[in-house]
């Protein structure tokens, strides 16, 4: 089958908004190719990248360097970052959204807010893009900036980065490690989750811890979803979903969207890219184990991580395609993977 006649992917993650934040990246630039990084559109075009979530972050003041030079070790325990302020958070997040905005203008994505919309994008010349706010420092507890961002065009939100909010908390970049840290949600975070379902704002479970995840289930009406999460039995880090969480997002009807992060893939937890393609295979393979065929897809974590070098970036995805199909995923399994499964859980989520 010829890359034309494969289903566009559709991903749950991807953090080009930051490298605009930062200056490093044009929205022009994205529009005319890159050197750098892993999004731009002519090689989304080469590589089946029909579109995602993405994601407004708040970086925190630590040298992100560091951290993966850290995470390239055999053990390493990075410290949780401190809460960003509001009015701070609130300020890179307006950016985030206008960096969004001027990639719309460029001519590099078609803005999505519904399923029927992101279906029809996906086979255009932009990308479709579903605005997401990973880490919600930007809302302050009266909740009056989540209505503001939902008219701008959020559909998905993540409580918190492994960081804390006053939502509540994430998990530590540490290997091995537990998702089992910290509080649940707190009161905030609880009325947080009320409010999305009721403007039907997807609720991300990425990097939120264990209690926060079980609060999450015992309030939400929506699909339990984990954007860019793995497998916890192939990979003992916290950022990744035990299968007891996975049994829980099989019984909400959810899904859990593959990371390419080379930390949470790789059995040893070092953020190498040095690992062969069949590290993503076993997740999948665990998580289709867990989940079924119908709730699984990708969660790249592009512009955001190192990815094995096998990806590269999303020019590489052919790659992946190729090493699943020789793995024995059909091509009906592949539609899914690629977007049917993120079709039907936003629809669900949504309700178009």
């Amino acid at each position: 089958m010829s890359l034309a006649q494969t289903p566009p992917i559709f991903d749950g993650h991807n953090d080009l908004l930051l490298r605009l934040l930062r200056g490093a990246v044009s929205a022009s630039d994205v529009v005319g190719g890159l050197s750098s990084g892993h999004i731009d559109l002519p090689r989304a075009r080469s590589g089946g990248f029909g579109g995602g979530f993405f994601a407004v972050f708040v970086p925190s003041p630590s040298k992100s360097g560091d951290d993966m030079d850290a995470m390239a070790q055999p053990q390493y325990d990075l410290p949780l970052p401190e809460m960003i302020p509001h009015a701070e958070a609130l300020e890179t997040t307006w950016k985030g959204v206008e960096a969004f905005e001027a990639l719309a203008e460029a001519g590099a994505i078609t803005p999505c807010t519904t399923a029927a919309e992101i279906e029809v994008a996906l086979t255009g010349p932009k990308m479709a893009a579903v605005l997401h706010l990973e880490g919600a420092e930007a809302i302050g507890p009266d909740l009056s900036e989540l209505h503001e961002l939902h008219a701008r065009g959020l559909r998905s939100l993540g409580p918190v980065w492994s960081r804390p909010t006053i939502f509540g908390n994430g998990v530590p970049f540490r290997f091995p490690s537990t998702p089992d840290v910290g509080d649940g949600l707190s009161e905030a975070g609880k009325r947080l989750v009320k409010e999305c379902n009721d403007l039907k704002i997807m609720i991300d479970l990425s990097h939120l811890n264990e209690k926060g995840v079980d609060d999450v289930a015992a309030l939400t009406d929506a699909p339990l979803v984990a954007t860019h999460s793995n497998a916890y039995a192939v990979t003992p880090h916290a950022r990744n979903l035990t299968d007891r969480q996975l049994a829980m997002i099989a019984e909400s009807d959810g899904m859990v969207g593959v990371n390419f992060a080379s930390a949470f893939l790789r059995p040893d937890g070092r953020m190498d890219p040095s690992c062969s393609l069949d590290v993503v295979l076993r997740h999948f393979d665990h998580l289709i184990e867990k989940l079924g065929e119908d709730r699984v897809g990708f969660g790249s974590d592009f512009d955001g991580a190192t990815v094995p070098e096998g990806i590269t970036d999303i020019a590489g995805l052919p790659n992946l395609r190729a090493a699943m199909t020789a793995h024995g995923f059909d091509a009906a399994l592949m539609e899914k993977l690629c977007s049917g499964n993120w079709l039907r859980v936003l629809r669900k989520t949504w309700g178009a």
